[in-house]
């Protein structure tokens, strides 16, 4: 039965919206003036709703409306649904007090289409799937396995605790690269500023005095003329490079080669390994507990890694393990995976405790991500600060050596 969201007034002239199911836009308006209510619109979710989808998933209004579920929105989401679930309640009546629990209005008539969907027949995975931009092709299969499984309450429980983990693993690694990152943007603007504009101001005090400079301030005097003349012109080179290098990496090639010579960097290409990796491991360990079949479940999870060498290596390792090799053979046999992945992953093909053998080697990858983070971050706050004192004090002294050298020939 489709639904219909609807603004109307009641008797005492109070606003009301919500959402109502019924056959026709008809019948809902007759359902609410069976309720006492003087109808104002009504409109049907479900087609609106996925007609949004449809042009968020490739089209221009996908810059400007944003998505319905964040990532930690879509946890806390699933985490109730959950909880709605697993207390044998059932999907329909789930969706419903989320539908009306829920405060944007946006979110209120996504629920409420799924739950158009479900009600007419159509299995949670499946409408779920009428909307890839809210719900991503793991997120669906993870639900169809739980529904073929009839333990779909479970299931839930582990897809809420993945979008949690991953949501908490990237926001530490975010806010381990945060200071650094405002400490480097304050401390390039405030060195372009002395260079600019206060060094060569105090360089023209010194201009009818003849003397010669020091050779410390002629450099910094000629870095600043460099600023002020060609400082706008680098910049702008800079943004083309930039866009220019970020349109080659479309090529699947180069992108490709550049994600491998990354992991190859001393200290972010291991981070970047390990995070791939750990994502890697907890979708497959996830996919697998459900009961996905193995080899989709290896397809699905080298979709997840951001990294395009190790999605190759991961896909080639999809290749082997169709052709009868072991999962920790075909991974091993890539040495872009850490190797404790595939040491795990044989140890649960050989007690047949894949899933849990993954999902504990996921959370051992992970830990060591954010501790190897944090190391980092520790490490480069200090550096960062001495850099720019070193700099700022190279510039004081530009600006003060001549002052000192006019008062010595003063005396």
């Amino acid at each position: 039965m489709p639904a219909y969201s609807f603004e109307a007034v009641d008797a005492q002239g109070t606003m009301r919206k919500g959402v109502i199911d019924a056959e026709t836009a008809r019948a809902a308006r007759g359902a609410l003036r069976a309720q006492a209510l003087v109808p104002l619109q009504v409109a049907q979710v479900g087609a609106a709703q996925h007609d949004d989808a449809q042009a968020g998933a490739g089209g221009a209004s996908s810059w400007w409306s944003g998505r319905v579920f964040g990532a930690a929105a879509l946890a806390v989401w699933t985490r109730q649904l959950a909880g709605l679930v697993s207390a044998s309640l059932p999907l329909e009546r789930a969706l419903t007090a989320l539908s009306e629990e829920a405060d944007d209005p946006r979110q209120r008539n996504l629920v409420a289409a799924l739950r158009a969907e479900v009600n007419a027949g159509s299995g949670f995975a499946k409408a779920l799937a009428q909307h890839p931009r809210e719900f991503s092709p793991i997120y669906v299969a993870v639900i169809d396995a739980g529904e073929h499984s009839g333990d779909l309450g479970m299931v839930l429980e582990r897809l809420a605790d993945d979008l949690a983990e991953q949501q908490q693993l990237k926001s530490r690694l975010v806010a381990a690269a945060l200071y650094p990152a405002i400490v480097t943007l304050i401390a390039i603007l405030i060195v372009t500023f002395l260079v600019a504009y206060v060094v060569p101001q105090v360089a023209d005090v010194f201009a009818g005095t003849k003397q010669s400079l020091p050779w410390l301030t002629e450099v910094m005097l000629a870095v600043s003329a460099l600023v002020r003349d060609y400082g706008l012109v680098v910049l702008a080179l800079l943004v083309l490079g930039l866009v220019g290098f970020r349109y080659a990496l479309r090529s699947d090639m180069l992108r490709e080669r550049y994600d491998a010579a990354f992991l190859r960097l001393p200290l972010v290409g291991r981070l970047a390994r390990g995070y791939n990796a750990a994502r890697f491991a907890n979708t497959l360990a996830m996919l697998a507990a459900a009961g996905v079949p193995i080899l989709k479940a290896l397809q699905a999870a080298a979709e997840t890694l951001n990294n395009r060498a190790m999605r190759a290596d991961a896909l080639a390792a999809l290749v082997l393990v169709r052709e009868g090799a072991p999962i920790a053979l075909a991974l091993g046999r890539h040495k872009r995976f850490p190797p404790l992945l595939p040491m795990f992953a044989r140890l649960g093909e050989q007690t047949g405790q894949l899933p849990q053998m993954l999902q504990r080697v996921a959370a051992q990858l992970s830990t060591d991500v954010q501790r190897r983070a944090m190391q980092l971050a520790t490490i480069l706050e200090p550096l960062l600060i001495v850099a720019m004192g070193l700099v700022v004090m190279l510039i004081v002294l530009a600006v003060m050596l001549p002052i000192i050298q006019l008062n010595t020939l003063v005396r």
